[in-house]
């Protein structure tokens, strides 16, 4: 979803991008994400899978970083501009580094942002929130498949994204980075209950 210009008092259109306020102001009920000025719904909910793949995640990510790194989940405000404001799936932000958390959200460059995709969010997650976090400076992105339960790793080089690796499997998951992470694909998807398809 894109925003409608905003009438003033006099009713002229305002083409001017929407900012952290005019998202912030926002109280419809609904959850929205402000990429380039322009709001973009986030709906429908997450799948059950989607947040038991989340969980799991946080859980493994805790239990080997957790005195290092504070790790935030969905939803949180990261505040990149004025007119981006994205909420990610996870987060990590080092314990020296605090400082990007504020009132509002994150207001810094977090050092991992992860994704998880759903099939209304594959081209914002995997083309515009790529630009974006690149663009922004956040050293390491990584976007996990849950149809595939892959789990792709890219690290910024020169303002841009290297696609680093793809995890599946029982390979375990790492970062140069960020050296506590230890993980595999294989246990993350082993830990999905059996669901029904409807």
């Amino acid at each position: 979803m894109t925003s409608k210009p905003d009438k003033s008092k006099y009713g002229l259109i305002r083409e001017q991008p929407l900012t952290y306020d005019d998202y912030a102001a926002l109280d419809d009920g609904n959850r929205y994400e402000l990429l380039g000025g322009k709001l973009e719904l986030m709906s429908p909910a997450p799948t059950i899978k989607h947040q038991v793949i989340s969980f799991e995640m946080q859980k493994r990510m805790a239990s080997t970083c957790e005195l290092e790194y504070l790790i935030l989940y969905s939803p949180v405000d990261l505040i990149l501009s004025a007119t981006d404001v994205c909420q990610p799936d996870l987060v990590m932000i080092h314990r020296t580094r605090l400082d990007i958390l504020s009132a509002r959200g994150i207001e810094g460059i977090p050092d991992l942002v992860v994704e998880i995709l759903s099939p209304s969010s594959l081209k914002r997650d995997k083309l515009r929130k790529l630009k974006l976090y690149a663009a922004s400076g956040i050293p390491e992105y990584w976007i996990v498949d849950p149809a595939g339960g892959t789990l792709e790793q890219h690290m910024l080089y020169e303002g841009r994204y290297d696609l680093c690796n793809i995890y599946i499997g029982d390979e375990s998951v790492r970062s140069e980075r960020i050296a506590c992470l230890s993980f595999t694909m294989e246990d993350i998807m082993n830990s999905i209950p059996d669901l029904p398809n409807k």
